[in-house]
């Protein structure tokens, strides 16, 4: 509930002020359509419009985007080749004056392969080879066909055994995909956060037009009674100006609060908004009311909950495990390389391309070999070794970093708990002070009308009245923002708005 100085909000045709000759009148502003917001409302509608939101959410689809592209180094890829050649020889006589007659061949050559790394780091070859040759020669015409089907692979055991640059590339994108889910997720917390303060600073600024008006509304009705003992001759003129100063401040104090609220409107529409030109004939009306509930406080609890829920914490994890996975693939690139491989196929050769594939199914010629290959760096495979111990002391660095974060957030914490609990005690001394404040103005209007006190100190007594009423107002923000401060700090902001995040 609102206190008793807070409870009803400015109508929606805003009071103004516009001056005629000696005085002032009020004049109602009817030029815009109003738009009445709840809390919820505002942040629904800026998680659907911000333009913040808009930007970081293409992150999330770009990083999402290299990690598909990542997992190409698994997509098999199809070789296909062709080839035909033709020669021809001329005759002639050999060494014991013999003639021989020209040659000629006339050759077709086709080739398929289909190749894959499998996620072990296995590389997998399907092959094909078919050809045939025709032509001429000294024993006269000929043709051979030939044909062979085989499968290669190749494991390594040492270099590019328990990781290489494929999976260590799509791990990485997994982690970087995360970190940029999280930014998304920061993102939207803090447009949260911004929306929920300008609509706590929107209520606050309409709340001041009414007090401000009814500043005012006591300047005026004292000024009259003034201006009525000037006329009965108990009141000197020169002490009605005093009065009328007083009206002059408050018909500037209500200006200004005016101004206020329309620059404070412009940064809600900012916020729920991605087209603050459509907005300019809406007036935001807030319907949400704000309470000082009671409630107890730890800082042990709160560091708990940063701790574990807030981005910026989950993303420096997530980034630690990152430079992990690199530590781990350029330690695996400082062994050597160790490779087992093997091939085995079937031949076939004959008259034609018939008689070669005749010979693979037939099972008539079959070949294989197996071995292993190993390679050692002579010097010691020094890039290899020094972007290793790079990465460790970087990683060594991170990990400080990431405590002094931890710290920094933990002070965050301890602050904001702080401010909650300063802000909630502040609500109900504000709150006594209004109503200590009305109580003495009230007295004090008695004793003037029963001519024991004077306009000075019922002018004095009001300008306190306005300004405890200020105060109450601004204590209850107060505490409403540090409990806004205090979730987002530790990252339950969107539980505390009742939202939940799915990442599609």
């Amino acid at each position: 509930m609102w206190p008793p100085a807070c409870k009803r909000f400015v109508p929606a045709a805003l009071v103004t002020l516009s001056c005629l000759g000696n005085g002032w009148v009020r004049a109602d502003q009817t030029n815009s359509t109003p738009s009445y917001l709840s809390l919820p409302d505002c942040i629904r509608m800026a998680l659907k419009h911000n333009l913040d939101i808009q930007i970081v959410r293409y992150d999330v689809e770009v990083s999402r985007d290299y990690l598909r592209g990542a997992y190409g180094a698994y997509e098999p890829v199809l070789d296909v080749s062709g080839s035909h050649s033709f020669s021809a020889s001329p005759g002639g006589v050999d060494a014991q004056n013999r003639p021989f007659p020209g040659t000629t061949s006339d050759s077709d050559y086709y080739q398929a392969n289909i190749g894959a790394l499998l996620p072990s780091g296995l590389q997998l070859s399907l092959r094909s080879d078919l050809g045939n040759t025709t032509g001429s020669g000294a024993s006269g015409a000929f043709a051979n066909g030939f044909g062979a089907a085989s499968i290669q692979m190749r494991q390594p055991l040492l270099r590019n055994f328990w990781i290489d640059s494929s999976r260590m590339t799509i791990q990485v994108s997994k982690k970087e995909l995360a970190i940029s889910e999280l930014a998304l997720r920061q993102q939207i917390m803090n447009t949260v956060n911004d929306t929920t303060l300008a609509y706590y600073d929107l209520v606050l600024a309409k709340e001041r037009i009414k007090i401000q008006q009814e500043a005012l509304d006591l300047a005026e009705h004292l000024v009259n009674e003034s201006k009525s003992r000037v006329t009965l001759g108990v009141l000197a003129r020169q002490d009605e100006k005093q009065t009328e100063s007083q009206l002059l401040a408050r018909q500037s104090d209500l200006l200004g609060a005016q101004g206020a609220l329309t620059i404070q409107e412009y940064t809600m529409k900012a916020l729920v908004s991605d087209d603050v030109k459509g907005w300019n004939e809406n007036q935001i009306e807030p319907t949400s009311s704000l309470a000082a509930d009671a409630r107890t406080f730890s800082v042990a609890q709160s560091w708990t909950a940063g701790l574990a829920k807030r981005p910026d914490i989950l993303q420096a994890k997530a980034d630690l495990e990152r430079q992990g996975i690199v530590i781990k693939f350029l330690k695996n690139q400082i062994f050597p390389e160790l490779d087992l491989t093997g091939d085995y196929g079937q031949a076939g050769s004959g008259a034609g391309y018939n008689d070669a594939l005749d010979g693979i199914r037939t099972d008539t010629s079959p070949f294989f070999s197996f071995g292993a290959e190993l390679r050692i760096p002579l010097a010691g495979n020094r890039t290899a070794s020094a972007n290793y111990k790079a990465s460790k002391a970087t990683l060594r660095q991170s990990v400080l970093r990431f405590k002094q974060l931890e710290n920094s957030v933990m002070v965050q914490i301890g602050t904001a708990v702080q401010t909650a609990e300063t802000r909630l005690a502040q609500v109900d001394k504000t709150r006594q002070s209004r109503e200590f404040a009305e109580t003495a103005l009230e007295a004090e209007q008695k004793k003037l009308q029963s001519g024991k006190s004077s306009e000075f100190v019922v002018v004095q007594l009001q300008k306190d009245l306005t300004s405890a009423r200020l105060a109450e107002v601004q204590a209850l923000i107060d505490y409403n923002k540090a409990l806004t401060g205090l979730a987002l700090r530790e990252g339950t902001i969107m539980e505390q708005s009742h939202l939940e995040l799915e990442v599609k």
